[in-house]
């Protein structure tokens, strides 16, 4: 990632940085499930309180990635990676020695603090270093994000099973968040300050685009959040074991992964990315309507359509971000923001699920609610339209920019695109 051209030794090794740092950054969320039985028996926490252990990661992941833009412009893109997966390492580290339900919450914390670092910092870095293959590289990242999710589900029943101890399956994490430290901390080039990014923040909230980016974003990892947390335990309640519940979680993952490489590369010759994002909505609404009608018809088959859809739609809806802005530090910025706030609305659903599996006994009105907000999302994306990017965003004197809003959706704009993504 250096200035000079690349060789094809130094690309490849740049690429290796960018899968490894998306893999550690999900396996903390999507390896509770699994093992809720025993978590939840030992530490003493019941269905509202397994929430929390999505919820707090969520908020903080919302919270902190509002801070990305003054990280990268005061503190440096590196520098914050640096130290994310630091605390990623040491925060699972530290589940080797939790006994209670408020500490195995507060290395939840931790592990979302340090998780919201790098989501927050780290698409700006690849828009500065892959400006020819945001589309490509971007897809690698989200594919890498959702595979360390399916690698949680599936290694934690396992690895608390060799080591007879639940605490385990949470605490190996910490060996892939050490290896991406030292590999950033080695092949990660040094800081350039992107002040403009920094102060471009601020007047991007003022943008009625980043308003909707964001719901559209929360919406949607909203779902995401309520599979992760929620899937393995509703089959768990039909007899299904910990290791066959977990195994399902991580096909889902799989497929997530799968999905958000696959489809950035599928759509990059398509100037409109919304046809392709409304299907990965339609695969998403399949999914939980399997899950609400036909539990266990087809387990598998909802599992996949529901990877596929929200891998899909997490990595496009990316892309959509860092497309609306040819600036690097710009687009980084917006990307931020859009998780900022997309991640505090997609920490709420799972514990709004789990009220209402105590009121109702099951997590059918749970998949229903998430159906509800696929329409919403579906709806919301006819404005995201491209001929309208840098209208929508263009930062202006406030009585141009009422009037930018009130043609928001149909502005005819000239936009510039990421060279890959469109």
């Amino acid at each position: 990632m250096a200035s000079r051209a690349p060789s094809r030794f130094d690309y490849m090794l740049q690429l290796t940085v960018v899968a490894l740092v998306g893999l550690n950054l999900r396996p903390f969320i999507t390896s509770v499930g699994p093992l809720a039985a025993d978590l939840s028996a030992q530490t003493g926490l019941g269905l509202q309180g397994m929430a929390l252990l999505t919820l707090v990661p969520m908020l903080l992941m919302g919270c902190f990635a509002f801070a990305g833009p003054f990280l990268q412009a005061r503190v440096g893109a590196r520098r914050a990676v640096i130290v994310a997966l630091a605390i990623l390492g040491l925060a699972s580290l530290l589940r080797l020695f939790v006994s209670t339900g408020a500490q195995i919450v507060a290395t939840a914390a931790l592990l979302g603090f340090g998780a919201a670092i790098v989501q927050a910092v780290f698409p700006g870095i690849v828009k500065q270093q892959f400006p020819r293959h945001v589309g490509m590289v971007m897809g690698l990242y989200s594919a890498m994000l959702m595979g360390g999710g399916a690698l949680g589900a599936q290694a934690s029943p396992i690895v608390a099973d060799l080591f007879g101890n639940w605490r385990a399956g949470l605490a190996w994490m910490a060996v892939p968040a050490l290896a991406a430290m030292v590999l950033v901390a080695c092949h990660l080039p040094r800081d350039n300050a992107a002040a403009q990014g920094s102060n471009a923040a601020a007047g991007f909230l003022k943008r009625p685009r980043t308003w909707l980016l964001m719901a559209c974003f929360g919406l949607v990892n909203g779902g995401y959040s309520t599979v992760v947390a929620w899937l393995a335990p509703s089959y768990q309640e039909h007899g299904w074991t910990g290791a066959a519940s977990g195994s399902l979680l991580a096909m889902m993952a799989l497929c997530q992964a799968i999905a958000a490489l696959l489809l950035p590369m599928l759509a990059r010759g398509s100037n409109d990315l919304r046809p392709w994002l409304w299907l990965t909505l339609a695969m998403q609404a399949a999914g939980f309507a399997g899950l609400a009608l036909w539990l266990e018809a087809a387990p598998v088959v909802w599992a996949i359509l529901l990877g596929a859809g929200l891998g899909g739609c997490f990595a496009l809806s990316m892309i959509v971000a860092l497309d609306h802005l040819p600036d690097p530090a710009q687009a980084g910025a917006l990307s931020a923001l859009m998780q900022g706030g997309g991640f505090l609305i997609a920490a709420i659903p799972p514990w709004i699920v789990a009220v209402l599996h105590d009121l109702t006994g099951n997590f059918l009105a749970g998949w229903v609610l998430h159906l509800i907000s696929i329409a919403v999302v579906t709806v919301l994306y006819w404005r995201v339209d491209p001929r309208g990017y840098e209208q929508a965003m263009t930062l202006s004197s406030p009585k141009r920019g009422r009037d930018e809003v009130s043609r928001e959706g149909g502005g005819s704009g000239q936009v510039t695109p990421s060279e890959a993504a469109i």
